[in-house]
């Protein structure tokens, strides 16, 4: 098995309600760290979303492992911001038999 080509540089990003101080909540997003990874685009489709038309592109994100807990590794509801683009991880599985990296199934939406 050939070592992925990790040349990107990706925000692991984790989500965090903050109250809104009328009994509800807002959604931020929380840096979490930089990892490099290698990106590997599949086929689109486009559909309709509230009278717009939106792209959306699964993605094969490869990054190194992390043990389970910490914050470097990725999971389900987490996303991966490069620069104004965003990744929302859909499901994280182990890439290889010695779990020295990490493949993560994720969606970019994009109006068109």
């Amino acid at each position: 098995m050939s070592s992925p080509h990790l040349n990107r540089s990706l925000v692991l990003e984790a989500p965090m309600r903050i109250s809104d101080g009328a009994g509800g909540f807002t959604r931020d997003w929380q840096p979490l760290g930089v990892l490099w990874a290698q990106v590997k685009p599949g086929s689109g489709k486009e559909a309709a979303a509230f009278a717009a038309t939106v792209s959306r592109v699964p993605l094969k994100i490869i990054v190194r492992a992390a043990p389970y807990g910490t914050p470097s590794r990725p999971v389900a509801g987490h996303r991966f911001r490069e620069g104004d683009r965003l990744y929302h991880i859909n499901a994280v599985a182990e890439k290889d038999a010695h779990a020295r990296y990490l493949t993560c199934f994720a969606e970019e939406e994009v109006a068109s």
